[in-house]
């Protein structure tokens, strides 16, 4: 049976425009028992779908539009039929053995052009796990609880070939986290049972673990390379700061041959004289440093930070232009 809102309302509210995700802060595993809810940690990008009449339109954490970058995605309105939906998901792309995989899915962010995504959808399939619901039927779900959310989610049965509702774990956070290591996943995400949802906040009733280390940074320039690497040999990248950006260090491994010659000419398009760091600069490791506006973020994996702020280890994930940089924060 399909469980509609509880307490009927004659009142029927459009799907709301605007929402941004809750967001998560990094933190310990909750130690106090019950209260919370415990799911895994998708490698891929936040996004909301919303679903009317049978249409879907998909917006990335920003807000903006990306429902043509997704066309797989629009079967969702013919699953839901007549039900009017605003969901909160990930969406993920698989490697060769079923993992989600940031890296597989960097071939299908940034895709303006909706043929070019329908021809790569074939190649590079994704989909959308729905992990929390925002609105349904006529009415805002953001003020239940999240034990009640789940519930109406996983009510509306989403399982197809294309998106899915990963499972709410109950078991103490510890079995949950043991369970992601040993499945090669990213983490964890705490959630509070009583949390309602705060659209675009950063809250402590969700709680985010990492397995493996990341970190997005902004690209303030480059250095030039040899040989193949002639036109990019690493990029130079740092966290927005009062004036611009501190700089946190320089990254020239973990490129694809295609992740180099995108890059390559996209910094090129965006040189420019002066340098957008501000503060004391290693110039020694920068010779022939190529300064570029600071309006790309990426993400890189890393081993840890130095006592002086820069990452060690860093290696070169993708970008991410589903965030924007003044979205770019340091270690919590």
């Amino acid at each position: 049976m399909i469980h509609r809102m509880e307490q009927p309302s004659a009142r029927w509210d459009p799907v709301p425009e605007g929402l941004r995700p809750m967001l998560c802060v990094a933190g310990e595993l909750p130690t106090a028992p019950g209260g919370w809810a415990t799911e895994f940690k998708w490698d891929g990008v936040r996004a909301v779908v919303l679903v009317e009449g049978s249409r879907v339109r998909v917006r990335s954490r920003s807000g903006l539009e990306v429902t043509s970058t997704y066309p797989e995605l629009s079967g969702l309105g013919q699953a839901l039929g007549a039900r009017q939906v605003a969901l909160d998901g990930e969406i993920v792309a698989f490697d060769a053995h079923g993992r989600p995989s940031f890296e597989v899915l960097q071939a299908r962010l940034g895709l303006t052009d909706a043929a070019s995504a329908r021809r790569l959808s074939a190649r590079v399939p994704v989909s959308y796990l729905a992990f929390d619901l925002l609105h349904l039927d006529g009415r805002s779900a953001l003020g239940l609880p999240y034990h009640r959310r789940r519930r109406l989610l996983e009510s509306l049965r989403l399982a197809g070939d294309h998106w899915a509702t990963p499972a709410s774990h109950r078991e103490a956070p510890a079995v949950v986290l043991a369970a992601a290591r040993r499945a090669g996943l990213e983490g964890v995400v705490c959630k509070r049972l009583a949390s309602p949802y705060r659209p675009g906040q950063r809250a402590g009733d969700w709680v985010k673990i990492r397995l493996s280390r990341t970190q997005e940074v902004v690209i303030g320039g480059y250095t030039p390379g040899a040989g193949r690497r002639s036109a990019l040999g690493a990029l130079i990248v740092g966290i927005p700061t009062a004036g611009g950006l501190r700089y946190v260090g320089k990254v020239g491994t973990g490129f694809s041959e295609t992740q180099l010659a995108e890059l390559a000419s996209r910094l090129a398009r965006l040189e420019r004289r002066s340098t957008p760091f501000v503060g004391e600069l290693p110039m020694a490791q920068l010779r022939g440093a190529r300064w570029v506006r600071p309006v790309l973020v990426g993400e890189v994996r890393f081993s840890e930070w130095t006592r002086a702020g820069r990452l060690r280890q860093p290696s070169w994930r993708g970008l991410r232009p589903d965030k924007a940089p003044a979205e770019v924060t340091g270690p919590e």
